[in-house]
């Protein structure tokens, strides 16, 4: 970290101090702020991960992860300044770091534009996203999918209509910064709206799908996941293996139904395993000790095979395990339970925070056109 790591993350936090840019909402630099700064701090002009949304401002997943790693590249500058000064010396000498940058950094991490809508409850996906009409996927014929082989890509970035997980890879990637309530209610509205068209998503959707509750969903889309390759789901396996998949099952297995967090550096737990699942056991590299994780119905052990103690929580309540004392953690359940899956007829009586009301369709295709075929991981 004080020799390379920290040059990437000072770069990536200049690249987001310069691709965004400040708002004032009132006419008047806010106390506090330093000259051209606002009370509001956007990035315009992004894609995020989701491919049939396209150019966008404000893309929630965008603007998340960017806060993140101004925060990060500020926290890191400063403890290599703190803790070793010759390190800091030359990264000043390396980078032509600024006194102010950091504090700079942080500004604009704390004042990200991060959109909600009050009349939804939910978080768009972008600042337009609300917009646009819904994609009625329910009613969509199968033989018209994947979209992007049936639709023109001008007609697709119309609708609310996502290729792959958004804003709910930014509820697990950041979960930290968002609340359950807000999580469930984001997950209901995009889980609809979502293709499966990339292989992905399903990985993404498992997770929080078991986080929220959604347990039979969860299974599902871990199974679609684990199959991309073995069933040849996406008719494409001949061309190669979905790498990026492939590692999100075993993040689907571990995360979604271990339910492993690491916010912040922290570790933590919160199970939810499978009702036909005796156990789930796996082993975990923490900080350079060497752990077994194992899963049932009625505790969470973890036991430390060689390196230092490591201390986690189990849904808040703190264990530490150790070389020859195993940590284990009791479990009532294995957390909420939420039956079916979300549907469109959630938007029925839907409207916008401007009064105007959400309605889903299906778009006519009126004329054929030539299709460029885009693979992915």
């Amino acid at each position: 970290m004080r020799r390379e790591g920290v040059d990437i993350a000072v770069e990536t936090a200049r690249l987001w101090a310069t691709l965004g840019f400040w708002r004032t909402s009132n006419g008047h630099t806010p106390h506090g702020a330093h000259p051209g700064e606002g009370d509001s701090f956007h990035i315009h002009g992004v894609t995020g991960p989701d491919e049939y949304t396209t150019v966008v401002n404000d893309n929630l997943f965008t603007n998340v992860m960017a806060r993140y790693n101004l925060r990060y590249a500020a926290r890191v500058v400063r403890e290599i300044q703190e803790n070793n000064p010759r390190a800091y010396s030359s990264l000043v000498e390396r980078t032509g770091l600024g006194a102010g940058e950091p504090d700079a950094w942080d500004r604009a991490a704390e004042a990200m534009h991060i959109p909600y809508s009050e009349s939804l409850g939910i978080h768009p996906q972008d600042a337009m996203f609300l917009e646009r009409e819904i994609w009625d996927l329910e009613n969509t014929p199968d033989a018209q999918r994947p979209l992007l082989l049936h639709f023109h890509p001008l007609v697709i970035y119309r609708f609310q209509v996502l290729k792959q997980a958004d804003v709910v890879l930014a509820l697990f990637l950041q979960g930290n910064h968002f609340t359950a309530e807000e999580k469930r209610a984001d997950f209901d509205y995009y889980d609809p709206l979502t293709t499966g068209d990339s292989t992905l998503s399903a990985v993404v959707q498992s997770i929080l799908a078991a986080e929220v509750g959604y347990q039979d969903l969860a299974r599902e889309y871990f199974e679609q996941s684990l199959f991309v390759d073995l069933g040849d789901l996406h008719h494409n396996a001949s061309d190669g293996v979905h790498v990026a998949s492939a590692g999100g099952v075993w993040t689907a297995l571990v995360c979604g139904f271990g339910g492993m967090r690491d916010h912040g550096g922290e570790l933590s737990f919160d199970p939810r395993l499978p009702t036909d699942w005796p156990s789930l056991s796996y082993p975990l590299q923490w900080h350079g000790t060497t752990l077994q994780v194992t899963l049932t119905r009625d505790e969470l052990r973890v036991v430390a095979k060689a390196g230092n103690p490591v201390t986690f929580t189990v849904r808040g309540v703190e264990y530490t395990a150790s070389e020859g004392e195993d940590a284990v953690a009791t479990l009532a359940d294995q957390g909420p339970v939420v039956s079916g899956r979300p549907t469109l007829r959630q938007f029925e009586d839907a409207r916008r925070d401007d009064g105007t009301r959400l309605s889903a369709s299906v778009p006519v295709v009126t004329s054929t056109f030539p299709v460029i075929s885009v693979f992915e991981d």
